[in-house]
């Protein structure tokens, strides 16, 4: 492989940082733009890594830190709504039996350990930037800059999440859409008896759940029917989290009660994407969530995108030619693996609007969970 090669990267998410990492161990020279000035190192709530998620964090080198980190644990509780422990179930360990089956932690926490581990392996890191292609050939792709430089790269690999500008720049016309729910989350401090995430179906949201991310914190989150945006004041996010939390047991009134400011708590939308046909235009690839997203029923949405990281990566620096015919079996190889997850995501989440109480939602995500145990 020529040393010349190099690597844009539009992104600095989960996708984005992972394959700089890989691509620069491997020798290429990687830049890595990211939109947001500060990296996104202080934004959001929680993270739940699965098995399959670690393993990948392993292979980049940071999982002693993740461990450090973050509050491993091996099962998943169902309760009622008034805090009863209905059943408990053990997690697949989906990396393997030397990593644990999860591991929940701050997502800001996560996004500096990755920040230190692109820092560390050389890449030109430029925040506060965006790329327009100017157009690309069989050869390479031209860019300009949002602060009006310009640059030409062997390949450029799009990470820039579910909302892509990229992706709609090489005429991909996929776009994600609402699945009908919508989730708040909140950091909170950790109550001493909570080990594990918990859900409870039923009461005023469809899923109230927690996960602890570190000796001292959780994440707490409630699942209901999406609204229109601007018809939620953003002042009144904490009132309208304590709302719907307040309803529940257990745990729940010592997590409520630390959900009163506004600004600590997230509403987002659930989306649903798959970009059916190809992920790539020449030498343009999408990775993470500018190629796939879906709800987060099974916590699965940055351990895709983490696995897309590392099977790229290894494709590129397989000593094959960077054509067609590499991105295809990229594609299929990962297609394979994320349609699953998607579609498994969204019905559980569909059941839930639909009300189906017998719906066999264990057995889906045994099944789906299963199959993440195979190197992706």
């Amino acid at each position: 492989m020529s040393k010349a090669r190099t690597v844009l990267v539009i992104g600095g998410g989960a996708a984005g940082n992972a394959v700089t990492v890989l691509l620069r161990r491997a020798g290429l020279t990687v830049d890595l733009i990211e939109a947001k000035d500060d990296w996104n190192a202080t934004a959001g709530s929680g993270i739940t890594l699965q098995g399959n998620a670690l393993r990948v964090l392993r292979e980049l080198g940071v999982w002693d830190r993740v461990e450090a980190s973050g509050f491993g644990f091996g099962s998943v509780g169902i309760t009622a709504p008034d805090g009863t422990v209905l059943h408990v179930a053990r997690d697949l360990r989906t990396g393997g039996d030397d990593l644990p089956a999860t591991v929940g932690m701050q997502r800001p926490q996560l996004q500096r350990i990755l920040i230190d581990a692109v820092r560390a392996g050389g890449a030109r890191v430029r925040l506060g930037t965006t790329a327009e292609i100017l157009g690309q050939d069989a050869d390479g792709v031209s860019i300009r800059f949002s602060d009006g430089s310009e640059g030409r790269y062997d390949l450029v690999i799009a990470a820039d999440g579910v909302g892509s500008s990229t992706r709609a720049a090489i005429g991909v016309g996929d776009r994600p859409e609402p699945t009908g729910m919508a989730i708040w989350r909140v950091a909170a401090p950790r109550p001493a008896g909570v080990v594990r995430t918990d859900l409870a179906y039923g009461g005023p949201a469809y899923i109230a759940g927690y996960c602890p991310t570190s000796d001292s914190t959780l994440y707490a989150y409630v699942v209901e029917a999406n609204r229109d945006r601007a018809s939620i004041p953003p002042e009144t996010y904490a009132d309208e989290m304590r709302r719907l939390a307040s309803a529940y047991g257990g745990f729940w009134p010592e997590i409520t009660a630390h959900i009163t400011d506004p600004a600590k708590v997230n509403y987002t939308w659930f989306d649903r994407l798959l970009v059916e046909g190809s992920w790539h235009r020449g030498r343009v690839v999408l990775i993470g969530d500018a190629a796939h997203c879906c709800p987060p029923t099974l916590a699965q949405g940055a351990a895709l995108s983490l696995e897309d990281a590392w099977v790229l990566a290894r494709l590129l620096t397989s000593g094959e030619a960077w054509d067609d015919a590499l991105f295809r079996a990229y594609y299929e190889r990962r297609m394979a693996r994320v349609r699953p997850v998607v579609e498994a995501s969204v019905q559980i989440g569909r059941w839930q609007l639909d009300g189906v109480r017998d719906a066999d939602v264990p057995g889906l995500m045994g099944r789906t969970m299963t199959m993440l145990r195979e190197l992706p």
